[in-house]
């Protein structure tokens, strides 16, 4: 019976969130006189330099040029390296670091000037042309963390639209609504502004230099890093119009070796997550007790398995229990579709929804590998090159 309520709760809480996000709105406000913030941007490659030239070419493109990109070049050969402007510094650290928070510490030491805020990017993304002036309106409202949205840039493979389709779900129920509600979004892993003195707390704090020890059953450094804001009560906002360009998995092998990591951190910051929950009502603070809930919630595909089994329990064993439980299920399936609508996806997510099974599945093999992190963890592998310019043609 707990367990049924809980998983009812869990289930409804995604629809609960859209409804009271219509009555809140925007939370910055534009001024009429701006300044043009300073931006530090870290793109992390490891073992392939190359995959980084059109995020780098997107960020030299931007309209808004008051900027400097650092580009930690980590286990990787940039001898023949020829992409190079005067905003642009390439760090080759020697020996290599092989580990994402390591090359962010590193490149932050090697800043030129003490920028006002740090944007962090992974190898694969893109930058939309407008996507520093947006972030730099949120700044100009006194904002000290904001997390961009983060969308495909590749739609090619059934396992790339359902990726995306599960993205555009996860931007709408845990990072939009809730900031138009009054609380935190979940960090996304790149395309985040956190000014700078901010996140050099978190780089030099003591999650980190005890984290970054375990190698790879290391916290997910997005996680710490929305942990340490939530600690001292920040709020993430989200910048719905600051797209970011992110290359989605194109095969079960890649869902396998990326869902097992994130599986393994959910339940790594599951005690993180309830500990939000009751510091948001010892604190009165809305902000660390809803985002304490959003951040316990099970994976979709545990959640919805789960259900499943529950509700099948329960018609033999409790009638009552089932009707609930088949309520919420029918209400958290409205819901999917319904943010999907909210959220404009594309044609190729829609038709996409049939290959949920498959992606579930090829989620539940990861589940399976995350006992042996050292063994099953690897870094994705990044083949989509695409530039700046085929993506923007497809948005007008």
């Amino acid at each position: 019976m707990i367990i049924s309520g809980i998983i009812i709760f869990f289930l409804i809480l995604p629809f609960l969130s859209i409804m009271f996000s219509f009555m809140g709105g925007e939370k910055y406000k534009n001024k009429k006189i701006e300044k043009e913030f300073d931006f530090g941007c870290i793109i992390t490659a490891y073992k392939n330099a190359e995959i980084t030239k059109p995020l780098i070419a997107s960020i030299l493109k931007q309209e808004y040029q008051n900027f400097e990109i650092y580009l930690l070049a980590d286990n990787c050969d940039v001898s023949d390296w020829d992409l190079h402007d005067e905003k642009l510094t390439v760090i080759s650290p020697d020996p290599p670091l092989n580990l994402k928070i390591k090359s962010i510490i590193h490149a932050v030491e090697q800043f030129k000037r003490n920028h006002e805020y740090t944007i962090i990017f992974d190898a694969d993304n893109l930058a939309h042309p407008n996507f520093f002036k947006v972030l730099n309106k949120y700044c100009n409202s006194g904002l000290r963390s904001i997390q961009g949205q983060r969308t495909a840039k590749n739609l090619d493979t059934i396992y790339a639209c359902t990726d995306s389709l599960g993205e555009f779900y996860k931007n709408y129920i845990e990072r939009y609504a809730p900031y138009l509600i009054g609380s935190s979004a979940v960090i996304s892993g790149s395309g985040m502004a956190i000014e700078t003195n901010l996140y050099k707390e978190y780089l030099y704090g003591p999650e980190i230099s005890e984290g970054k020890h375990l190698n790879k059953k290391m916290l997910q450094e997005d996680k710490i890093l929305q942990n340490v804001l939530l600690a001292k009560n920040e709020k993430i906002s989200y910048a719905w119009d600051a797209i970011v360009y992110d290359e989605k998995v194109v095969s079960g092998e890649q869902v396998e070796t990326q869902r097992s990591r994130w599986i393994y951190s959910y339940f790594q910051n599951l005690p993180n997550s309830l500990g939000f929950i009751f510091k948001g009502i010892k604190n009165f603070s809305f902000n660390q007790f809803f985002f304490g809930l959003m951040t316990a919630s099970p994976p979709l595909f545990i959640l919805v398995l789960l259900a499943v089994i529950l509700t099948v329990i329960n018609y033999f064993v409790n009638p009552l229990m089932f009707i609930n439980l088949a309520v919420a299920i029918a209400i958290f399936a409205f819901n999917v579709f319904f943010s999907l609508y909210l959220s404009k996806v594309p044609k190729q997510v829609w038709k996409a929804v049939w290959g949920l099974p498959l992606f579930i599945f090829n989620q539940i093999k990861a589940m399976l590998k995350m006992g042996n992190p050292d063994k099953n963890f690897k870094a994705s592998e990044h083949t989509r090159s695409v530039s700046i310019d085929d993506l923007v043609g497809k948005d007008k």
